[in-house]
């Protein structure tokens, strides 16, 4: 028996965040059907790379999964959405904030066929908010997190990651929300709930030590490439012989192996770099060494 059998999921959503989400539900043996539009269905099955012709991104993002083509602006789509909603657990959704109540099949709608279901919003910049309307996709939520700002060299542009990184992290948060709401109803014998997920959040969450830093010691994070303020040495170093190598001493004893794998043990007693705080301190000079 797979953990999720027996919790079915309306993945109604598209690309990729929200169906990341719901196929990590699948993956778990939760039956995961997915809805999608007739004028073409989701726009990843047009996305490259390609393989003879076909975009293997779809069947990356579409495996374990039912499928089903329903049009929810119209009447009848909206009412047999409905009545597979009656038969769930959990949907999940990425329209614009408001669209689904636009269209007379949002939250309010749902509870009336299923009281306890669960809805899984995810959106660019949340359900509610000043950004609220705005749409969203995963390389400008990157930005608007600030992790654009510091990524890179600071003598060049801003870099953007270069795959989606901010959409998956969205998703990993959808599905932890979503089996909370589960566990919160069927374990603690609670109500169904709504989850709301921006795509930027995540990614802002994780910066977390980026904002206390700036909140207490005034301190704005600019581009390095490399470990910046935490520990000393990291980063990113070429090797004599051609290769590259990533290194990073977050405890007194990783250092202790580097400096002696560097054959420099005068370093662990030098005063500039025996404490963590005396390294960071002095990054520059003790990354030149490295």
């Amino acid at each position: 028996m797979k953990l999720l059998e027996g919790i079915r999921v309306l993945d109604i959503s598209t690309v990729i965040a929200a169906p990341f989400a719901a196929g990590l539900m699948a993956d778990f043996g939760a039956e995961v059907i997915k809805v999608e539009m007739p004028d073409g269905g989701d726009p990843f099955r047009r996305l490259g790379p390609y393989h003879e012709g076909q975009a293997m991104r779809f069947a990356c993002m579409g495996r374990n999964k039912k499928s089903i083509t329903l049009d929810l602006r119209m009447e009848k789509g909206k009412e047999i959405f409905l009545q597979l909603v009656e038969k769930s657990d959990v949907v999940i959704e990425n329209f614009r904030t408001g669209t689904l109540d636009k269209w007379g099949i949002g939250y309010e709608a749902m509870k009336l066929r299923k009281q306890d279901i669960i809805l899984s919003h995810v959106t660019g910049y949340g359900q509610t908010g000043p950004y609220k309307n705005i749409p969203g996709f995963g390389t400008p939520a990157t930005a608007f997190s600030g992790m654009t700002y510091i990524t890179g060299y600071p003598d060049r542009p801003p870099v953007s990651p270069s795959f989606s990184l901010t959409d998956y992290i969205a998703g990993l948060y959808t599905a932890m929300g979503t089996m909370m709401a589960l566990y919160h109803r069927d374990a603690l014998h609670g109500k169904g709930q709504e989850i709301d997920v921006s795509l930027y959040e995540g990614i802002f969450r994780f910066m977390e030590i980026l904002c206390a830093d700036y909140d207490k010691n005034g301190i704005i994070r600019e581009r390095k490439p490399k470990l910046n303020g935490t520990s000393s040495p990291g980063g990113t170093y070429k090797t004599k012989d051609g290769k590259w190598v990533v290194l990073v001493c977050s405890t007194d004893r990783t250092w202790e192996y580097l400096a002696g794998a560097m054959h420099r043990e005068d370093l662990m007693t030098n005063p500039l770099y025996e404490t963590m705080r005396a390294r960071v301190t002095n990054d520059n000079s003790l990354d030149k060494i490295v």
